[in-house]
Protein backbone atom coordinates (compact mmCIF):
# COMPACT_ATOMS: atom_id res chain seq x y z
CA UNK A 1 0.00 0.00 0.00
CA UNK A 2 1.00 3.62 -0.97
CA UNK A 3 0.23 6.41 1.50
CA UNK A 4 1.05 9.88 0.94
CA UNK A 5 1.49 11.95 4.15
CA UNK A 6 0.93 16.01 4.38
CA UNK A 7 2.39 17.60 7.39
CA UNK A 8 1.60 21.46 7.92
CA UNK A 9 3.84 24.10 9.69
CA UNK A 10 3.05 23.69 13.19
CA UNK A 11 3.65 20.05 13.06
CA UNK A 12 7.43 20.57 12.11
CA UNK A 13 8.22 23.75 13.84
CA UNK A 14 10.99 22.43 16.34
CA UNK A 15 13.23 19.48 17.13
CA UNK A 16 10.72 17.32 19.14
CA UNK A 17 7.91 17.79 16.45
CA UNK A 18 9.99 16.95 13.81
CA UNK A 19 10.85 13.37 15.45
CA UNK A 20 7.16 13.01 16.09
CA UNK A 21 6.33 13.03 12.82
CA UNK A 22 9.33 11.19 11.70
CA UNK A 23 8.30 8.21 13.94
CA UNK A 24 4.87 8.50 12.89
CA UNK A 25 5.90 7.89 9.41
CA UNK A 26 8.44 5.04 10.38
CA UNK A 27 5.42 3.42 11.97
CA UNK A 28 3.30 3.18 8.44
CA UNK A 29 6.79 2.17 6.56
CA UNK A 30 7.34 -0.71 9.39
CA UNK A 31 3.93 -2.14 8.33
CA UNK A 32 5.45 -2.60 5.37
CA UNK A 33 3.67 0.09 3.32
CA UNK A 34 5.28 2.78 1.08
CA UNK A 35 5.37 6.23 2.32
CA UNK A 36 5.81 9.63 0.71
CA UNK A 37 5.69 12.53 2.95
CA UNK A 38 4.80 16.49 1.83
CA UNK A 39 5.77 19.11 4.39
CA UNK A 40 5.33 23.09 4.55
CA UNK A 41 8.09 25.40 5.93
CA UNK A 42 8.71 25.04 9.88
CA UNK A 43 6.42 26.90 11.97
CA UNK A 44 5.85 30.75 10.66
CA UNK A 45 8.80 30.13 8.66
CA UNK A 46 6.70 31.64 5.57
CA UNK A 47 6.29 34.55 7.52
CA UNK A 48 9.73 35.02 8.61
CA UNK A 49 10.92 34.79 4.77
CA UNK A 50 8.76 37.53 3.88
CA UNK A 51 9.25 39.96 6.93
CA UNK A 52 13.21 39.41 5.73
CA UNK A 53 12.38 40.63 1.97
CA UNK A 54 10.26 43.67 3.13
CA UNK A 55 12.78 44.58 5.26
CA UNK A 56 15.53 44.55 1.59
CA UNK A 57 12.75 45.78 -0.69
CA UNK A 58 9.25 46.71 -0.11
CA UNK A 59 7.50 46.01 -3.07
CA UNK A 60 9.98 42.51 -3.90
CA UNK A 61 9.22 41.08 -7.23
CA UNK A 62 6.75 38.24 -7.31
CA UNK A 63 10.02 35.74 -9.35
CA UNK A 64 12.06 36.29 -6.49
CA UNK A 65 10.12 36.13 -3.26
CA UNK A 66 9.37 32.81 -4.70
CA UNK A 67 12.91 32.34 -5.19
CA UNK A 68 13.16 33.04 -1.61
CA UNK A 69 9.97 31.12 0.24
CA UNK A 70 11.06 27.61 -1.50
CA UNK A 71 13.62 28.12 0.71
CA UNK A 72 11.47 27.39 3.64
CA UNK A 73 10.08 23.79 2.52
CA UNK A 74 13.78 22.70 1.76
CA UNK A 75 14.82 22.96 5.32
CA UNK A 76 11.75 20.93 5.97
CA UNK A 77 12.43 17.96 4.06
CA UNK A 78 16.15 17.95 4.63
CA UNK A 79 15.91 17.73 8.57
CA UNK A 80 13.01 15.30 8.23
CA UNK A 81 15.06 13.02 6.45
CA UNK A 82 17.87 13.47 8.62
CA UNK A 83 16.14 12.84 12.00
CA UNK A 84 14.54 9.57 10.09
CA UNK A 85 18.26 8.30 8.80
CA UNK A 86 19.02 8.81 12.92
CA UNK A 87 16.21 6.90 13.68
CA UNK A 88 17.57 3.92 11.08
CA UNK A 89 14.91 4.32 8.58
CA UNK A 90 16.24 5.27 4.67
CA UNK A 91 14.68 8.46 3.84
CA UNK A 92 15.89 10.75 1.19
CA UNK A 93 14.23 14.49 0.67
CA UNK A 94 13.34 15.81 -2.79
CA UNK A 95 12.89 19.63 -3.57
CA UNK A 96 10.25 20.48 -7.13
CA UNK A 97 13.30 20.56 -9.43
CA UNK A 98 14.38 16.92 -8.17
CA UNK A 99 11.01 15.77 -8.68
CA UNK A 100 10.20 17.27 -11.10
CA UNK A 101 6.61 19.06 -10.33
CA UNK A 102 5.64 20.92 -13.59
CA UNK A 103 3.70 24.68 -12.99
CA UNK A 104 2.47 27.40 -14.74
CA UNK A 105 4.28 30.33 -14.51
CA UNK A 106 2.29 32.66 -12.16
CA UNK A 107 4.71 33.12 -9.41
CA UNK A 108 3.15 33.08 -5.91
CA UNK A 109 -0.05 31.54 -7.42
CA UNK A 110 1.39 28.98 -9.75
CA UNK A 111 -1.27 25.85 -10.75
CA UNK A 112 0.46 21.94 -11.33
CA UNK A 113 0.04 21.11 -14.23
CA UNK A 114 1.59 17.55 -13.92
CA UNK A 115 4.33 15.65 -12.03
CA UNK A 116 7.20 13.62 -13.43
CA UNK A 117 7.22 10.49 -11.14
CA UNK A 118 9.73 8.39 -12.05
CA UNK A 119 12.47 9.86 -9.26
CA UNK A 120 9.72 9.08 -6.69
CA UNK A 121 8.71 5.55 -7.68
CA UNK A 122 12.62 4.74 -8.11
CA UNK A 123 13.18 5.84 -4.44
CA UNK A 124 10.19 3.91 -3.22
CA UNK A 125 11.26 0.82 -4.75
CA UNK A 126 14.69 1.26 -2.58
CA UNK A 127 12.60 1.10 0.09
CA UNK A 128 13.06 4.63 1.41
CA UNK A 129 11.02 7.05 2.51
CA UNK A 130 10.35 9.78 -0.16
CA UNK A 131 9.89 13.20 2.18
CA UNK A 132 9.52 16.11 -0.69
CA UNK A 133 8.86 19.67 -0.62
CA UNK A 134 4.99 21.10 -0.91
CA UNK A 135 3.97 24.45 -2.12
CA UNK A 136 6.34 24.51 -4.98
CA UNK A 137 7.23 23.67 -8.03
CA UNK A 138 8.96 24.63 -11.45
CA UNK A 139 8.16 26.95 -14.25
CA UNK A 140 9.14 25.92 -17.98
CA UNK A 141 11.56 28.97 -17.47
CA UNK A 142 13.02 26.51 -15.17
CA UNK A 143 12.32 28.98 -12.07
CA UNK A 144 10.93 28.27 -9.17
CA UNK A 145 7.00 28.85 -8.24
CA UNK A 146 4.96 28.87 -5.42
CA UNK A 147 1.27 27.81 -5.16
CA UNK A 148 -0.01 30.10 -3.19
CA UNK A 149 -0.63 29.81 0.51
CA UNK A 150 -1.91 26.35 1.36
CA UNK A 151 -0.35 25.17 -1.54
CA UNK A 152 1.50 22.21 0.13
CA UNK A 153 -2.30 20.29 0.58
CA UNK A 154 -2.36 20.46 -3.41
CA UNK A 155 0.85 19.25 -3.77
CA UNK A 156 0.35 16.28 -1.04
CA UNK A 157 -3.16 15.37 -3.21
CA UNK A 158 -1.53 15.76 -6.75
CA UNK A 159 1.29 13.50 -5.54
CA UNK A 160 -1.78 10.85 -4.49
CA UNK A 161 -3.30 11.06 -7.78
CA UNK A 162 -0.09 11.00 -9.71
CA UNK A 163 1.13 8.03 -7.85
CA UNK A 164 -2.31 6.28 -7.11
CA UNK A 165 -1.96 6.22 -3.51
CA UNK A 166 -3.98 4.40 -1.55
CA UNK A 167 -4.65 7.05 0.99
CA UNK A 168 -3.71 10.72 1.47
CA UNK A 169 -3.69 11.46 5.18
CA UNK A 170 -3.29 15.57 6.07
CA UNK A 171 -1.67 16.49 9.27
CA UNK A 172 -2.83 19.19 11.18
CA UNK A 173 -3.04 21.00 14.78
CA UNK A 174 -6.69 20.04 14.91
CA UNK A 175 -8.72 16.63 15.16
CA UNK A 176 -9.98 17.05 11.80
CA UNK A 177 -13.03 19.07 10.31
CA UNK A 178 -15.37 20.62 12.61
CA UNK A 179 -18.36 22.10 12.75
CA UNK A 180 -17.04 25.33 12.69
CA UNK A 181 -13.77 26.53 14.50
CA UNK A 182 -13.47 25.16 17.91
CA UNK A 183 -11.27 28.07 18.72
CA UNK A 184 -14.42 30.62 18.16
CA UNK A 185 -17.13 28.44 18.99
CA UNK A 186 -16.66 25.53 22.41
CA UNK A 187 -19.47 23.55 21.53
CA UNK A 188 -18.24 23.03 17.34
CA UNK A 189 -18.47 19.09 16.80
CA UNK A 190 -15.85 16.74 14.99
CA UNK A 191 -17.15 15.40 11.74
CA UNK A 192 -16.56 12.28 11.47
CA UNK A 193 -17.11 12.60 7.63
CA UNK A 194 -17.97 15.07 4.75
CA UNK A 195 -19.21 15.53 0.98
CA UNK A 196 -16.12 16.80 -1.52
CA UNK A 197 -18.79 19.82 -2.25
CA UNK A 198 -19.36 20.87 1.55
CA UNK A 199 -15.58 20.66 2.26
CA UNK A 200 -14.62 22.16 -1.21
CA UNK A 201 -17.58 25.29 -0.12
CA UNK A 202 -15.64 25.18 3.91
CA UNK A 203 -12.53 25.46 2.38
CA UNK A 204 -13.48 28.29 0.08
CA UNK A 205 -14.94 29.89 2.74
CA UNK A 206 -12.28 30.55 5.32
CA UNK A 207 -12.49 27.18 7.50
CA UNK A 208 -8.57 26.92 7.63
CA UNK A 209 -8.53 22.89 7.44
CA UNK A 210 -8.09 22.47 4.04
CA UNK A 211 -6.72 24.53 0.87
CA UNK A 212 -9.72 24.73 -1.47
CA UNK A 213 -7.50 23.79 -4.52
CA UNK A 214 -6.90 20.33 -2.88
CA UNK A 215 -10.38 19.55 -2.57
CA UNK A 216 -10.98 20.83 -6.39
CA UNK A 217 -8.53 18.16 -7.07
CA UNK A 218 -9.46 15.41 -4.74
CA UNK A 219 -12.67 15.47 -6.22
CA UNK A 220 -11.54 15.34 -9.98
CA UNK A 221 -9.21 12.77 -9.25
CA UNK A 222 -11.04 10.85 -7.06
CA UNK A 223 -8.52 10.85 -4.29
CA UNK A 224 -10.26 10.13 -0.79
CA UNK A 225 -8.50 12.93 2.35
CA UNK A 226 -8.36 11.84 5.91
CA UNK A 227 -8.36 14.68 8.01
CA UNK A 228 -6.31 14.53 11.32
CA UNK A 229 -4.10 15.65 14.37
CA UNK A 230 -0.53 15.38 14.12
CA UNK A 231 -0.14 15.80 17.76
CA UNK A 232 -2.31 12.66 18.60
CA UNK A 233 -3.93 9.65 17.19
CA UNK A 234 -7.30 10.29 17.22
CA UNK A 235 -9.41 9.56 13.89
CA UNK A 236 -10.16 12.07 11.76
CA UNK A 237 -12.34 13.44 9.46
CA UNK A 238 -12.87 11.29 5.89
CA UNK A 239 -13.72 13.76 3.13
CA UNK A 240 -15.13 11.31 -0.09
CA UNK A 241 -17.91 11.69 -3.16
CA UNK A 242 -20.66 10.56 -0.39
CA UNK A 243 -21.21 9.60 2.92
CA UNK A 244 -22.77 6.47 4.56
CA UNK A 245 -24.93 8.66 7.10
CA UNK A 246 -27.81 11.26 6.26
CA UNK A 247 -27.13 14.09 4.79
CA UNK A 248 -27.28 16.62 7.60
CA UNK A 249 -29.30 19.94 7.15
CA UNK A 250 -26.21 22.10 7.92
CA UNK A 251 -22.56 20.36 7.81
CA UNK A 252 -21.01 23.49 9.47
CA UNK A 253 -20.37 27.21 9.63
CA UNK A 254 -17.54 29.30 8.07
CA UNK A 255 -16.04 32.30 8.75
CA UNK A 256 -13.36 34.45 6.29
CA UNK A 257 -12.40 37.92 8.15
CA UNK A 258 -9.98 38.12 4.96
CA UNK A 259 -12.76 39.99 3.03
CA UNK A 260 -12.21 43.68 1.44
CA UNK A 261 -15.51 45.25 -0.80
CA UNK A 262 -14.82 47.63 -3.54
CA UNK A 263 -18.05 49.90 -4.85
CA UNK A 264 -17.42 51.02 -7.84
CA UNK A 265 -20.06 53.88 -7.73
CA UNK A 266 -21.89 55.64 -10.71
CA UNK A 267 -20.91 53.50 -13.78
CA UNK A 268 -22.64 53.83 -16.90
CA UNK A 269 -26.43 52.09 -17.09
CA UNK A 270 -25.48 50.42 -20.40
CA UNK A 271 -24.77 46.80 -21.96
CA UNK A 272 -21.30 45.73 -21.92
CA UNK A 273 -20.30 47.63 -18.72
CA UNK A 274 -19.91 44.84 -16.10
CA UNK A 275 -18.09 42.76 -18.78
CA UNK A 276 -15.39 45.15 -19.08
CA UNK A 277 -14.95 45.64 -15.09
CA UNK A 278 -14.38 42.16 -14.29
CA UNK A 279 -12.35 41.47 -17.84
CA UNK A 280 -10.15 44.39 -16.80
CA UNK A 281 -9.88 42.82 -13.19
CA UNK A 282 -9.17 39.77 -14.60
CA UNK A 283 -6.78 40.71 -16.90
CA UNK A 284 -5.02 41.42 -13.51
CA UNK A 285 -5.24 37.85 -11.66
CA UNK A 286 -7.55 39.21 -9.59
CA UNK A 287 -10.44 36.72 -8.11
CA UNK A 288 -13.92 38.53 -7.30
CA UNK A 289 -15.76 36.69 -5.10
CA UNK A 290 -19.42 38.49 -4.45
CA UNK A 291 -20.96 40.71 -6.64
CA UNK A 292 -23.75 42.78 -6.44
CA UNK A 293 -25.11 44.88 -8.85
CA UNK A 294 -28.14 47.59 -7.85
CA UNK A 295 -30.90 48.63 -9.88
CA UNK A 296 -30.11 51.43 -12.31
CA UNK A 297 -30.78 55.13 -11.74
CA UNK A 298 -30.28 58.34 -13.65
CA UNK A 299 -28.37 56.20 -16.16
CA UNK A 300 -25.81 54.85 -14.02
CA UNK A 301 -25.72 51.72 -11.93
CA UNK A 302 -23.08 50.53 -9.11
CA UNK A 303 -21.18 47.18 -8.47
CA UNK A 304 -19.50 46.07 -6.03
CA UNK A 305 -17.84 42.87 -5.43
CA UNK A 306 -15.26 41.75 -2.83
CA UNK A 307 -11.52 40.52 -3.23
CA UNK A 308 -9.09 39.12 -0.57
CA UNK A 309 -6.25 41.56 1.36
CA UNK A 310 -3.61 40.86 -0.74
CA UNK A 311 -5.66 41.61 -3.94
CA UNK A 312 -7.61 45.00 -2.91
CA UNK A 313 -4.56 47.58 -3.95
CA UNK A 314 -4.57 45.85 -7.22
CA UNK A 315 -8.24 45.78 -7.67
CA UNK A 316 -8.79 49.50 -7.17
CA UNK A 317 -5.57 50.47 -8.88
CA UNK A 318 -7.29 48.33 -11.98
CA UNK A 319 -10.52 50.28 -11.67
CA UNK A 320 -8.60 53.75 -11.45
CA UNK A 321 -6.89 53.22 -14.55
CA UNK A 322 -9.20 52.84 -16.14
CA UNK A 323 -11.80 55.13 -14.79
CA UNK A 324 -11.28 57.84 -17.81
CA UNK A 325 -11.79 55.36 -20.40
CA UNK A 326 -14.00 52.53 -20.28
CA UNK A 327 -14.84 52.43 -16.84
CA UNK A 328 -16.51 56.06 -16.38
CA UNK A 329 -17.59 56.07 -13.02
CA UNK A 330 -17.74 58.56 -10.09
CA UNK A 331 -16.14 56.77 -7.21
CA UNK A 332 -14.20 53.71 -6.41
CA UNK A 333 -14.93 53.05 -2.40
CA UNK A 334 -12.97 50.81 -0.56
CA UNK A 335 -14.32 49.08 2.95
CA UNK A 336 -11.67 46.52 5.07
CA UNK A 337 -14.06 46.03 7.90
CA UNK A 338 -15.59 43.45 6.86
CA UNK A 339 -15.94 39.60 6.75
CA UNK A 340 -17.80 36.58 5.66
CA UNK A 341 -19.92 33.91 7.58
CA UNK A 342 -21.67 30.91 5.96
CA UNK A 343 -23.01 28.33 6.71
CA UNK A 344 -22.74 24.96 4.14
CA UNK A 345 -24.57 21.52 4.01
CA UNK A 346 -26.00 19.16 0.89
CA UNK A 347 -29.28 19.09 3.12
CA UNK A 348 -30.26 22.56 2.48
CA UNK A 349 -30.97 21.45 -1.72
CA UNK A 350 -34.59 19.59 0.33
CA UNK A 351 -35.02 21.64 2.99
CA UNK A 352 -36.88 25.08 2.41
CA UNK A 353 -36.38 27.85 5.00
CA UNK A 354 -32.47 27.46 6.15
CA UNK A 355 -31.55 31.06 5.28
CA UNK A 356 -34.44 32.51 6.90
CA UNK A 357 -33.29 31.17 10.09
CA UNK A 358 -29.87 32.31 9.76
CA UNK A 359 -31.17 35.48 9.06
CA UNK A 360 -33.54 35.12 12.17
CA UNK A 361 -30.24 34.08 14.27
CA UNK A 362 -28.14 37.01 13.20
CA UNK A 363 -30.97 39.07 13.52
CA UNK A 364 -31.55 38.15 17.37
CA UNK A 365 -27.81 38.66 17.53
CA UNK A 366 -28.32 42.29 16.49
CA UNK A 367 -26.12 41.48 13.67
CA UNK A 368 -26.27 44.09 10.43
CA UNK A 369 -26.40 41.98 6.86
CA UNK A 370 -24.61 44.11 4.02
CA UNK A 371 -25.10 40.98 1.20
CA UNK A 372 -25.97 37.78 0.72
CA UNK A 373 -24.51 35.38 -1.48
CA UNK A 374 -25.93 31.64 -1.96
CA UNK A 375 -25.55 28.68 -3.82
CA UNK A 376 -27.27 25.35 -3.62
CA UNK A 377 -25.44 24.16 0.02
CA UNK A 378 -23.87 27.59 0.86
CA UNK A 379 -25.85 30.64 2.26
CA UNK A 380 -22.96 33.56 2.85
CA UNK A 381 -23.36 36.58 4.56
CA UNK A 382 -20.68 39.94 4.43
CA UNK A 383 -21.17 41.64 7.94
CA UNK A 384 -18.91 43.70 9.98
CA UNK A 385 -15.78 42.23 10.74
CA UNK A 386 -15.83 42.93 14.89
CA UNK A 387 -19.97 40.85 14.55
CA UNK A 388 -18.02 38.07 12.84
CA UNK A 389 -17.54 35.71 16.02
CA UNK A 390 -20.67 36.62 17.25
CA UNK A 391 -22.42 35.71 14.71
CA UNK A 392 -20.61 31.92 14.10
CA UNK A 393 -21.52 31.39 17.25
CA UNK A 394 -25.31 32.47 17.20
CA UNK A 395 -25.53 30.79 13.53
CA UNK A 396 -24.23 27.55 15.03
CA UNK A 397 -26.07 27.39 17.92
CA UNK A 398 -29.30 27.73 15.86
CA UNK A 399 -28.46 24.79 14.02
CA UNK A 400 -28.02 22.64 16.77
CA UNK A 401 -25.09 20.49 15.83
Amino acid sequence: MLVVKKFGGTSVANKERIYNVAQRCIKEYEKGNDVVVVLSAMGKQTDVLLDMAKDINDRPSKRELDMLLTTGEQTSVALMAMAMQKLGVPAISLNAFQVAMHTTADAGNARLRRIDTERILHEIQQRKIVVITGFQGISKYEDYTTLGRGGSDTTAVALAAALHADKCEIYTDVDGVYTADPRIVKDAKKLDEITYDEMLELASLGAGVLHNRSVEMAKKYGVTLEVRSSLNTNEGTIVKEEVKMEKMLVSGVACDKNVVRIAVVGLEDRPGVAFKLFRHLANHNVNVDMILQSIGRDNTKDISFTVTEDMAQTAVDTVERHRSGSLKCSDVKVNYDLAKVSIVGAGMQSNPGVAARMFEALYDANVNIHQISTSEIRVTVLIRKDDAERAMNAVHKEFDF
